[in-house]
């Protein structure tokens, strides 16, 4: 689970080479409006310019599982400024691995209170 603590450190630093390092080059994220993005490059491109433009962006990881099969599930929470406040979006990651250890697949999922 070290590749997840890189990434997710990668993340919040914006530190693009450092997390293009945990990826698979065939790595396939899947958003939670079933939106794709394939491919190391690509998935660098695609987080580069979207958390950078995040209003006072924040990321806590509140559980990594292993499980089953070489995967793992993160809970985490993203938070931004939006609205004269915060708004914070927990959400649930399934990751895969490659045989490298490096995370092949993501699958993004947002928990949302009821209505």
């Amino acid at each position: 689970m070290k590749v997840l603590e890189r990434y997710f450190a990668a993340m919040r630093a914006c530190d693009w080479p450092a997390l293009a390092e945990t990826l698979a080059e065939d790595v396939h994220r899947t958003g939670p409006f079933l939106d794709e993005v394939r491919g190391r490059d690509a998935y660098v491109e695609f987080l580069a310019g979207v958390i950078p433009k995040l209003p006072n962006y924040a990321l806590d990881v509140a559980r990594i599982r292993p499980i089953a099969g070489g995967g793992a599930i993160v809970e985490l929470s993203e938070t931004i400024d939006r609205k004269g406040g915060r708004h914070r979006t927990p959400e649930a990651l399934l990751f895969e691995f490659d045989a490298a250890g490096r995370i092949a697949r993501v699958d993004v999922y947002i928990k949302r209170p009821p209505a």
